[in-house]
């Protein structure tokens, strides 16, 4: 009984930290996208292409 409630717990704990990695990770692509976007000179072609996937990994993810 005392496993099964620290397993419940650890299991708790770690989806929580899952959580809080893909909150990270979309933060982090979200301002990269915002510093690409703040260029005011034109982008680099590597530069456009990965606003592009940003952008579509933000919207469709």
């Amino acid at each position: 009984m005392v496993e099964e409630k620290a397993l419940k717990e650890f299991e708790s704990m770690w989806a929580i930290k899952q959580h809080d990695l893909a909150a990270k990770e979309k933060l982090s692509r979200m301002s990269l996208l915002d510093s690409l976007l703040a260029k005011k000179e034109p982008l680099a072609e590597y530069e456009e292409a990965l606003k592009k996937k940003l952008i579509s990994d933000i919207m469709f993810n």
